[in-house]
């Protein structure tokens, strides 16, 4: 049986019919599909990819809400507050990030040390605390740059010493207390104090592994001089110096300090005085200064004579050998000398006879090497 068009065209006479309705078939398919896909078009239009934001193609999507931020607004004039200049541009009010915030830590208060020395006392700046490595530094510490005396003179601290309030308190009284009647009874006022050395981050007379020295804590000064408004200068450890000066010195300056020390102590403060505050068990105090004798003018060049009431120097007895007596001729009872005092004459030999008549002959001097 043969299927193909031609013979199917040839054997039904409607064929022409047939093709004319598949035709229309096609037509109203197409018209329906065409119909059904606009919607789906339109909404895959409205709805991107999910794969569209990878290339950044498609329209940005919010993330989350959006919030109206609220903007401060300024606070009212107060009714005494001085009106504004017309030329002035108006003062801008504060913004949140401007304003104190409440959280914040407040600042320390002020000691009691602190509140103390006023400028009445000295003239003590307050600077930052100091850590430093090895438990260096200290708090509540001041720049010591003078001393006011009640008479309202200033004792200058050259240089300028870094203390603790509590050991630039001291040394204030110290000075406004004690030294400056021990200058006026000198007839004169002092005005300057040498400072040697203050605060220094350092182990104990400087040796490297030391446990660390209260310079390093800010608590201790040495002192070299006392200067006076004559231009003397009273150096302390001078033996030139009046010997009760220097004591009156010694005596107010251990009464006040917890550590002291001068000459003999060490040879580290052969040439200044170190005092400091340090605190120990019992409030055990050490006072090591020795104040040495002036110098005589001229060196004496025989010894002092014997004081008279020096007891005798021991004398060693002496041998009957080395008596006076001893030595003397024995003398007769008539007056003659006896012949035992005489020595015996002793008889010369043949030998020593030969020995003196021998002329001297002179030897070879034999030639030693060493």
């Amino acid at each position: 049986m043969n299927c193909s068009a031609e013979n199917a065209s040839r054997k039904w006479a409607y064929g022409a019919f047939g093709r004319t309705a598949a035709a229309m078939v096609t037509v109203v398919a197409v018209a329906l599909l065409g119909a059904l896909s606009e919607p789906a078009v339109a909404a895959r239009s409205t709805r991107p990819a999910p794969w569209g934001d990878l290339f950044g193609d498609g329209p940005p999507r919010l993330r989350g809400t959006l919030h109206r931020a609220a903007v401060p607004l300024p606070r009212p004039r107060p009714a005494d507050a001085p009106a504004a200049e017309s030329g002035s541009p108006p003062a801008e009010a504060p913004t949140e990030a401007a304003k104190p915030s409440e959280q914040s830590t407040p600042s320390p208060q002020p000691s009691a040390c602190r509140l103390a020395l006023t400028d009445t006392i000295a003239i003590a700046p307050s600077i930052p605390d100091i850590h430093g490595a090895g438990g260096c530094g200290g708090e509540d510490l001041v720049r010591l740059e003078a001393i006011v005396l009640p008479d309202k003179r200033q004792v200058s601290v050259k240089p300028a010493a870094i203390l603790r309030c509590a050991m630039a308190s001291a040394l204030a009284d110290w000075i406004r207390t004690d030294i400056a009647p021990l200058a006026a009874g000198l007839g004169s006022a002092i005005s300057d104090l040498d400072n040697f050395d203050s605060f220094e981050c350092r182990g104990r007379n400087r040796i490297v592994g030391a446990r660390l020295s209260e310079h390093g804590r800010a608590n201790a000064l040495d002192v070299r001089a006392l200067k006076l408004a004559n231009g003397r200068s009273i150096s302390l450890t001078d033996r030139t110096v009046p010997r009760e000066l220097r004591e009156t010195v010694l005596h107010s300056a251990c009464a006040r300090f917890s550590t002291v020390l001068g000459p003999g102590s060490d040879w580290y403060h052969e040439d200044h005085i170190h005092l400091d505050l340090m605190e120990r068990r019992g409030n055990y105090r050490i006072c090591q200064w020795n104040v040495w004798d002036p110098l005589p003018q001229t060196a004496p060049l025989l010894p002092a004579e014997r004081p008279e009431e020096a007891p005798p120097r021991e004398v060693a007895a002496k041998s009957d050998a080395a008596k006076p007596d001893a030595g003397k001729s024995a003398v007769a009872p008539g007056g003659a000398k006896s012949d035992a005092s005489k020595p015996e004459a002793e008889p010369k030999s043949e030998t020593n006879k030969s020995e003196t008549n021998k002329p001297a002959t002179k030897k070879r001097r034999q030639n030693r090497r060493f």
